[in-house]
């Protein structure tokens, strides 16, 4: 394994261990945030390795979440409500579904504040 594969590992490593963080990650891994973000570009693989911590990370925050419902942690229990449970009406704001009998509908907006 050469020296920049070797690095790539560490930052996965410790992309795990800070469950994501990357300003983390590269700290405990001793590589440059640039660094980590051209491996993220150009590099197809680490790119995937570090979406699968992410995951990973996901996961951990999900099956937290989980335990304070079961605790009965009310506002743990809307927050689920509020982005899981859209389909069955639990939202906070309304929407509105503006027809226009298949017409573009026209929106007109004033950028000059001078009046």
């Amino acid at each position: 394994m050469n020296k920049t594969e070797h690095s790539k590992k560490r930052v996965l490593e410790a992309l795990v261990k800070s469950l994501g963080v990357v300003t983390t990650a590269c700290k405990i891994a001793g590589v440059g945030r640039t660094q980590f973000y051209n491996w993220l570009k150009n590099d197809e693989t680490f790119s995937r390795d570090v979406q699968d911590v992410s995951d990973i990370a996901l996961d951990f925050a999900e099956s937290e979440l989980f335990k304070q419902i079961k605790d009965g942690n009310t506002s743990a229990t809307i927050f689920y409500l509020k982005t899981k449970g859209k389909r069955r009406g639990f939202v906070e704001r309304q929407e509105m579904d503006h027809t226009s009998a298949g017409e573009p509908i026209k929106i007109n907006i004033n950028l000059d504040h001078t009046e």
